[in-house]
């Protein structure tokens, strides 16, 4: 039906006669001329229905969004007429025939980036038309292509694991699926293919990569879906640096490959303790530059106890952001910035603005001021390397909720005052604890999942000291965001079990719930590792957007919702009853 795509046309088919298919993006009528805006995936070109023509009577019936075809010839426009902002600006197509296709009832949203999300999702198919909806796709489209290229190249194999498993007792929620010839008991969809990849390289399967969509029923945010797809990568006879060399390969080449950007090389390296003691988040922002500081040993003589209190416990601290040039917040946005930290468990935000580096405690503006020595603040300059105009904040308190409430603040205040370098900045953070105490439970829980090695050597040191344990684990970061996450595995049996039953998890319970891996591992289970890359969020990176629902073509809402097919809805009972189940009512 077509020769060419709206985008394709060029100044090369300058006279030429060409057919598009598309639909109208815009028309305009000006009396003895109509311009159309026609569009396809691959871009929009202007067309021109000149009064003369036999394709006027048609072009004068067309609305937007109608389904068009268009047979014309390509002309240069004047150069006083180039539109740079089309890739297709400067040509147009004088068209000799419009056929209509099908036309079009009028349209229920803008079309544009001012739809609501609900709208939007509920015409998801129209807001998919959209140029920059298209993009995003395409983008996606492009990055999964790539990936399998690489990875190809690299020696993986492609295998498909089960989407019908077994309920795991660990992380999120399980979706569960009813088993209609087995009675009462019920199948429970992936929240990753995890064991499922372990048990292909105890089948000496060596490398292995899926793009799998994995199932969560957790509550929602901008970067999670109750579906999901990840890329999922697994090697036998690997360590930590096996592993990562392999990710940071594909990261690269897919970067180069879809956005032509080349990612700085090599990639940095911290340990989760220095990414939250230098910057309050196990997944630090390179781009901006402002790091936390420790300032404890210059605040534990003084005569505040709000600092000197948590300066002088191993398990607190005072820390320390400089702001660049921060000076110029007013006390009402000081007072935003301390609610927006009350946000994460900080019962407070204490603040030094420096008016004057040069002249010690005169040059400071601040409630806190009067609390201080000139030993104290001689030591806060020098570690802060504090400069005229900037602002200090402080938050004290435990080790851990202090770090996190002020590693918001360092993000949050750098962002307002635009300090983030325009650049792609990736890491990897590594040295996670083992273990994380659940206050709630009174037990240990995972804090990447149970199966993930731990770097002490014998079983009696790890449990001698379950707290301090720090395991194999290692995660992708970039601008922010992790889009990795990964580990070597258990491959022994006993260090399986033991892990087990620090996180509570008796033998018998093991059993009934993990007994075929710890089966599996009995018969020689070779050393391996892996990770796991969220796509949704490096298409959404790659893509410049803010929510992963904008790279995924059929997402649902926060609420776990989608308003375009009406899911999840009502079951009737006849099909209740064959899957052995019945509804009770909130009230009930």
């Amino acid at each position: 039906m077509r020769s060419h795509l709206c985008g394709e046309v060029n100044e090369a088919l300058d006279g030429q006669s060409v057919s598009l298919c598309g639909w109208v993006d815009r028309r305009r009528d000006l009396g003895g001329l109509i311009f159309i805006g026609l569009r396809d995936h691959a871009g929009i070109l202007q067309v021109v229905v000149e009064p003369d023509s036999e394709a006027f009577a048609g072009a004068e019936a067309l609305r937007n969004e109608y389904c068009v075809r268009i047979r014309g010839t390509v002309r240069l426009r004047p150069e006083s007429q180039w539109n740079e902002a089309m890739a297709t600006g400067k040509i147009e197509l004088v068209a000799s025939e419009v056929e209509l296709l099908n036309a079009s009832a009028p349209i229920p949203l803008l079309m544009t980036d001012e739809d609501g999300e609900e709208v939007r999702l509920r015409y998801r198919y129209l807001d998919l038309r959209r140029p920059r909806m298209q993009r995003n796709m395409r983008i996606r489209s492009q990055l999964n292509q790539s990936i399998h290229r690489h990875l190809d190249g690299q020696g993986f194999s492609e295998f498909e694991t089960p989407i019908l498993t077994k309920a795991t007792p660990e992380g999120a929620r399980d979706y569960l699926v009813p088993s209609r010839i087995h009675a009462g008991q019920f199948f429970a969809l992936p929240q990753s293919p995890q064991l499922f990849k372990q048990l292909l390289m105890m089948a000496g399967m060596d490398r292995y990569y899926q793009i799998a969509r994995c199932f969560r029923d957790e509550d929602l945010r901008a970067d999670r879906q109750p579906e999901f797809t990840q890329l999922d990568m697994e090697m036998s006879f690997v360590d930590e640096a096996g592993v990562q060399d392999a990710a940071e390969d594909l990261v690269r080449t897919v970067f180069r490959d879809v956005l032509g950007v080349e990612l700085a090389s090599p990639i940095p390296r911290i340990s989760w303790h220095r990414a939250m003691e230098e910057f309050g988040s196990d997944k630090p922002d390179l781009r901006y530059p402002m790091r936390l500081h420790s300032v404890d040993e210059h605040l534990g003589h003084v005569d505040f106890r709000v600092f000197s209190g948590p300066a002088n416990d191993d398990g607190q601290r005072v820390a320390a952001l400089r702001v660049p040039g921060g000076a110029v917040f007013s006390r009402k946005q000081i007072d935003e910035y301390t609610k927006f930290v009350g946000r994460y468990g900080a019962r407070g935000l204490a603040w030094i603005k420096v008016n004057d580096a040069g002249a010690g405690l005169e040059g400071l503006q601040s409630p806190i001021a009067k609390f201080l020595d000139e030993k104290a603040w001689d030591g806060i300059a020098e570690l802060t390397r504090v400069q005229t105009g900037d602002l200090l904040f402080f938050g004290a308190g435990d080790w851990l909720l202090t770090s996190t409430f002020m590693g918001h603040l360092l993000v949050r205040t750098g962002a307002d005052l635009g300090l983030a370098d325009d650049d792609w900045a990736l890491l990897w953070v590594t040295d996670f604890p083992m273990f994380e105490w659940d206050e709630e439970n009174g037990r240990y829980i995972a804090m990447h999942h149970p199966f993930t090695a731990p770097q002490a050597d014998t079983l009696e040191e790890l449990r001698a000291n379950p707290a301090a344990a720090v395991s194999r684990g290692y995660d992708m970061v970039l601008n922010g965001a992790e889009i990795g996450g990964g580990s070597i595995r258990i491959h022994k049996p006993e260090m399986q079990q033991t892990v087990f039953e620090l996180l509570g998890i008796g033998e018998d319970d093991a059993q009934a719930k993990f007994g075929f891996l710890l089966e599996a591992l009995k018969y020689g289970c070779p050393p391996h590792g892996g990770i796991a890359f969220g796509l949704d969020r490096i298409a959404a990176l790659m893509a410049g957007e803010a929510s992963i629902r904008d790279v995924i073509a059929f997402p649902k809402t926060t609420t776990a919702q989608c308003p375009l097919t009406s899911a999840p809805s009502v079951i009737d009972e006849p099909q209740l009853e064959e899957l052995h189940i019945s509804v009770r009512n909130g009230e009930e």
